[in-house]
């Protein structure tokens, strides 16, 4: 591409005068982010930061991505990215700083409030009540996690939704989130990363379906401290896909391969992935090569250490922007006047250049430190004169004086260091009373309360529209009783979801053509068509991805994974990204998804799992709800449309053939979350429990009432949350026992449920005997029925183990049994 063509085609006949700032404008933007890299290592090697990871080396082609980037466009990148979100505009070299320091000012640091390491880069998704901003008007960017390739399956999601957006009629009307489908979805990755079964498994995906997406490979030829000859096949990620480039008989990839230095280059290349892209729905992959790395990986190492001298003299000579600044100087064109153009007359114009972006940098990094530690020292003051108003007060007062004085002796404080002295200097006046200790017990527990929503706020929506304000409403039935195959519930209740919420998707494998391997979505696909209710190949991940990222642009997707067990390979994306995406950007983006799944009382190793324990504890962030058949679990759905959470419903495999009596206001009842239920009344003692083993709970309550046992039986529903009204403990204000049923393995949800009920509801109160569990195997279930019979709880395990307790509270009424 030549200079001239460059000027053409950049900016529609572009001006040279316009050409000329824009380039030099560039130079200092790449100089401002490779200043922050150079001083951001400085602020953490002498301690005011705790660790970096920056983007030094990777400038100029990011400048280049920033040119082709466009309103209503999603990145979902790495954190490499500074120069990209500077050169968009979305982040200054003081907030760059503020991430390093971890400010816990949304205003001021405005990525996730100090809640991720700096270079996780978001912007805002969402206004302060929680509703959407119109994202067609803004440069996007969806929350960085830093495990390697984690950007990738939320990718795929962005870039489908504009798919969905320009081919689905019922969603074009939602123009807050899409205009004709015309946004691309930009991913970025290093090469290394492309090692991992996430890159690959989103690269295949998106090849399928076709969507809009541009995926950039910044390329320095190492991994951390490994080369690529041991990371790549052929050490290059671009030759190994060449078999995914399209031709005219077969869909595929557009593939370009471009040196990361070369300025002119890069944009032409830029400008191409992106018409491509936005244009024909067609994924681009983009492998920039020839980069460097100029501090190493990361503040934890040098680079000089695995790095040999060749290589070094190398990544100084090709540095992107030692390049840049050369072809500047260089720059020579004759216009058709026969006068030569030039971006700067000398040197020195790009000398001082180079001073003034410096000066930003250091005038920001000062202004950033100064923000963060004013507001803690101004904490600091107050603390400081309280202790000393306690220390002339308390007759342990010299104790007190020690921690005042070391305190004030803290150039560089933290609220740790606060609280420390104050938590320790509260324990010498455990025997005294007066006004001030009053004042210091006030002052830790304020503190102690701000920090929580500082650091521990917005795990779920904290708006009115939040899953948990949405009121129950039961189902009505007709007055002649119609009892049917369980999953026509199902089915129906879909149905009627469909029709209410035009921006309903729902996907998995099996759950198209077939209508989902237990017909719950029977004749759906052929009704509503193959948008929204569709296919897809075996890949839980990127189908959680596909989720997350369609919910994140405005559309509300049902993803399916077929079994409970299968839930493990899409496990660490819902527990990384899904489940912490509100969390990380402090209230600031969402994604409100609902994953289908079923489980339970199957039969075998691979299909019997019920690892609940498991899933609750890494998915802090969803609700996790498993209803006891299907019109319980349609109801959460109905329930979950309402809301802007993300959540996972667990159907009962067991349960799609059982009879239930059809409702008939499909759609709009509604099960409430966090509420449990008592199915049956009783005396003697309480029973938790949930899914199918409750069903057999309910059975056995018969065999119990032959032999004068009358056990209370409460369907948890909702593990999370779980019981927010403390129904439990009220029940064992009753009974006085509990037992915990479940099919976990031991430790799992039950223990889970043992604590909230004994510890968080204070139910150790009302105990007339030890609380006690019944849980599946340490292992999982063998094959065949006696397999699960002698894996799980069975009635007569239960049977039993209420008899035993009841044995223990009174074993003359009731002998033992063996």
């Amino acid at each position: 591409m030549s200079q001239k063509t460059l000027i053409n085609d950049s900016k529609k006949e572009l001006s040279f005068k316009d050409f000329k700032a824009e380039v030099l404008n560039d130079y200092k933007i790449a100089k401002i982010s490779r200043e922050c890299s150079l001083l951001g290592r400085r602020e953490v090697l002498t301690g005011k930061a705790k660790f970096g990871i920056f983007g030094d080396g990777k400038e100029v082609p990011q400048l280049a991505m920033a040119k082709a980037f466009k309103k209503g466009d999603f990145r979902s990148g790495y954190y490499r990215d500074q120069t990209f979100m500077m050169a968009i505009g979305e982040l200054s070299a003081q907030q760059f700083f503020a991430g390093l320091y971890a400010h816990t000012n949304i205003e001021l640091e405005p990525m996730s409030a100090g809640r991720q390491m700096g270079g996780h880069f978001a912007t805002h998704s969402l206004n302060d009540d929680g509703s959407w901003k119109n994202l067609t008007e803004q440069y996007n960017s969806s929350a960085d996690i830093s495990p390697t390739a984690g950007q990738m399956p939320r990718l795929l999601g962005l870039a489908q939704a504009s798919k969905i957006y320009r081919n689905e009629k019922s969603v074009q009307h939602k123009s807050n989130f899409s205009i004709k489908g015309n946004e691309v979805a930009w991913g970025t990755i290093g090469n290394a990363s492309t090692s991992e079964g996430l890159f690959f498994e989103t690269i295949n995906a998106a090849g399928v379906l076709q969507v809009p997406m541009v995926m950039n490979v910044w390329d320095d030829e190492y991994g951390i401290s490994v080369h690529a000859k041991h990371q790549t096949t052929k050490e290059s990620i671009s030759e190994i896909l060449k078999g995914f480039q399209r031709d005219n008989e077969k869909n595929g990839y557009e593939i370009f391969v471009v040196n990361g230095w070369d300025y002119v280059q890069l944009i032409d290349t830029y400008n191409k992935a992106s018409k491509i892209a936005r244009e024909e729905h067609v994924p681009v992959l983009i492998h920039v090569k020839e980069l460097t790395q100029p501090q190493g990986h990361s503040t934890s190492g040098s680079h000089e250490r695995y790095k040999g001298k060749d290589r070094l003299v190398w990544e100084k000579d090709h540095d992107c922007i030692t390049k840049m600044r050369k072809w500047i100087l260089d720059f020579e064109l004759e216009n058709e006047n026969g006068e030569t153009l030039r971006f700067v007359d000398s040197e020195e114009e790009i000398i001082l250049l180079e001073k003034e972006a410096k000066k930003i940098v250091t005038t920001a990094k000062r202004n950033a430190w100064n923000a963060y530690t004013n507001e803690i020292k101004a904490e600091l003051t107050v603390a400081v004169k309280l202790l000393e108003r306690v220390a002339a007060n308390s007759k342990n007062g010299a104790f007190i004086t020690k921690y005042k004085s070391d305190l004030e002796k803290i150039v560089e404080p933290i609220r740790k260091d606060i609280l420390i002295a104050t938590r320790k200097a509260l324990r010498y006046l455990k025997d005294e009373s007066f006004a001030e200790k009053i004042e210091l017990q006030n002052f830790i527990k304020s503190t102690i309360n701000d920090a929580a929503n500082k650091y521990s706020s917005y795990l779920l929506s904290e708006s009115s529209l939040s899953a948990i304000n949405v009121f129950e409403e039961k189902p009505v039935y007709a007055q002649e009783k119609n009892l049917v195959d369980a999953r026509i519930i199902m089915r129906d209740n879909f149905d009627a979801i469909l029709k209410k919420h035009s921006d309903v998707l729902i996907f998995g494998e099996d759950a198209g053509y077939i209508g989902d391997v237990n017909q719950g979505l029977e004749g759906l696909q052929e009704k509503y068509g193959d948008i929204r209710i569709s296919d897809t190949g075996i890949r839980e991940a990127t189908i959680i991805g596909q989720g997350i990222g369609l919910a994140m642009r405005g559309l509300r997707p049902i993803a399916e994974i077929q079994y409970l067990d299968y839930l493990l390979y899409a496990l660490q994306i819902m527990s990384d990204d899904l489940a912490t995406l509100h969390y990380r950007t402090c209230g600031k983006q969402k994604a409100p998804l609902i994953v289908r799944t079923r489980g339970h009382r199957l039969e075998g190793i691979w299909h019997a799992g019920s690892p609940m324990g498991g899933i609750i504890n890494n998915v802090r962030g969803m609700h996790v709800l498993v209803p006891r058949n299907m019109t319980k679990a349609a109801g959460f759905y109905n329930t979950l449309l309402e809301g802007d959470e993300p959540a996972i419903v667990i159907e009962c495999l067991n349960g799609y053939r059982l009879k239930e009596e059809l409702p008939i206001n499909l759609g709009q009842f509604k099960t409430p979350i966090g509420i449990v239920e008592t199915v049956k009344e009783g005396t003697d003692l309480t029973v938790v429990s949930y899914g199918s083993t409750l069903r057999i709970v309910e059975e056995t309550a018969k065999d119990l009432l032959q032999v004068g046992i009358d056990i209370e039986i409460i369907d948890a529903q909702s593990l999370l949350p779980f019981d927010l009204n403390s129904d439990c403990v009220k029940s064992l204000a009753k009974t006085n026992k509990l037992l915990v049923i479940d099919e976990d393995v031991p430790g799992g949800a039950s223990a889970y449920i043992l604590q909230e009920i004994l510890e968080k509801q204070n139910g150790y109160e009302y105990l007339d005997s030890k609380p006690a569990t019944l849980t599946a195997k340490a292992h999982r279930p063998a094959y065949g029925t006696d397999g699960d019979y002698f894996s799980k709880p069975s009635a007569e395990d239960i049977f039993e183990k209420i008899y035993d307790i009841m044995h223990e509270f009174n074993p003359t009424k009731y002998r033992s049994l063996y």
